[in-house]
């Protein structure tokens, strides 16, 4: 069977799909950690770890991915949202 893969934003190295955090932008507009995997939206992916996290947020990654300028409490709640997901 084929396994999906999908690159990391940040260190840009390709990974199983299963093994990446989703980060997706909603039809609405909202960009929010997606746990599923399955919501609904253009989605980016991520490693999970902290180094990709916290390069993503520092250089504003998603900003290229979904094609608009992302507000600075947007990236604070994905990085809040990433650690609290690690701690669970």
């Amino acid at each position: 069977m084929k396994v999906p893969i999908r690159t990391c934003v940040a260190c840009r190295q390709p990974q199983p799909k299963k093994q990446l955090l989703r980060v997706v932008k909603t039809p609405q507009g909202e960009i929010k950690l997606d746990s599923t995997g399955r919501a609904n939206g253009r989605g980016a992916y991520i490693c999970n770890r902290a180094q990709c996290v916290q390069d993503a947020v520092k250089k504003k990654l998603f900003n290229r991915n979904f094609k608009m300028n992302i507000d600075d409490s947007v990236y604070t709640r994905l990085l809040e949202e990433y650690n609290e997901q690690k701690q669970n």
